[in-house]
């Protein structure tokens, strides 16, 4: 029901969905009269009364709706009914409904949001936190480093992916001192074969793909997550803007065109869509709230493998494996 158009968007999304995956099964959460329309074998409605909108409190979302389609949803996964839930809606209620009905796992403060970002390696880089967490200590950095490991090995099947800690340049005694702490733990997990810690990063590292993985704090994390969409957008921009002038530019655009399109196709945010809620008892996934039907897809795409590469039992056991820095 949710994100910036709710079932126009969503429903078609599932059925691409289903199609793709013929051994998949849905549970559509919402108002029944919003969904009655979806008739699939693989499909099944669970109605729910309420909806959280995209401009609610988090604390009307927690307390006041508690019969809504995003934490019914949530409550499919605690139950067991589902093995994951993927919500396009308002971010803060789907990550605070989250951590009150699925709690947080053993050693683990806060979960974190982390996300896919293309690289010129052709692969995408997983960063983490991208909002949900904006001061965060040393600890919170490390526990994110183990949360993006345990996602990188169930979802890339990479079981030692390397881990930068971002910051304002590569040597160790630069950053904040939380970072250079964090940086401390980081070295420390290395050693004890916990992590594969690369050392610090700087912002183009996430681009160039030169860690799997790239840890800082939500503040940080969404700055980049926003450069890298604008990025995209700029260069749809761009070709419209060119094939709208001359002839001599439009002979010129069209010569480029096959390279722009294969840029633009790369950093396209719609497939890459889909952003892991790590640290919890359940797998749940957000989509952009602007996800048109293509993004939404990959959305559930991406949780449907979580679930096949039992990405939950991976983060319990780094967790466990882990407990002693935390």
């Amino acid at each position: 029901m949710g994100g910036d158009f709710g079932p126009s968007v969503t429903l078609p999304a599932c059925r691409v969905f289903l199609q793709a995956n013929p051994q998949a099964r849905l549970l559509l959460v919402g108002k029944e009269e919003a969904l009655g329309s979806f008739v699939h074998e693989r499909a099944q409605c669970v109605p729910a009364a309420e909806v959280v909108e995209m401009g609610d409190a988090v604390e009307v979302a927690l307390r006041r709706k508690r019969h809504s389609s995003m934490r019914l949803a949530i409550e499919q996964v605690r139950d067991g009914h589902a093995q994951a839930a993927v919500s396009a809606g308002n971010t803060g209620a789907l990550m605070a409904i989250a951590r009150y009905v699925l709690k947080t796992l053993d050693g683990i403060e806060r979960p974190a949001i982390a996300y896919p970002l293309p690289n010129i390696k052709g692969g995408a880089t997983t960063v983490l936190d991208l909002g949900a967490n904006v001061d965060c200590t040393e600890h919170h950095l490390l526990q994110f480093a183990v949360l993006g490991s345990a996602l990188d090995a169930a979802l890339k099947g990479k079981e030692h992916p390397s881990v930068g800690l971002l910051n304002v340049g590569s040597e160790a005694i630069k950053g904040s001192e939380v970072v250079k702490r964090a940086g401390d733990l980081l070295r420390e997990a290395n050693q004890a074969a916990m992590l594969n810690f690369y050392g610090n990063v700087e912002g183009n590292d996430i681009f160039k793909g030169t860690t799997d993985i790239v840890v800082c704090d939500g503040f940080v994390g969404n700055v980049a997550l926003k450069a890298s969409e604008g990025l995209a957008s700029m260069v749809s921009a761009v070709l419209k803007e060119e094939f709208s002038k001359s002839v001599f530019s439009k002979a010129a655009a069209l010569v480029a065109m096959p390279v722009l399109k294969a840029f633009r196709n790369r950093l396209d945010p719609r497939t890459h869509n889909g952003a892991a809620l790590l640290g919890l008892r359940g797998l749940v996934f957000k989509s952009h709230g602007s996800a048109d039907e293509l993004a939404f897809s990959y959305a559930l795409q991406r949780a449907h493998d979580a679930a096949n590469n039992q990405l939950l039992e991976k983060v319990k056991t780094r967790v466990q494996l882990a407990a002693s820095l935390f």
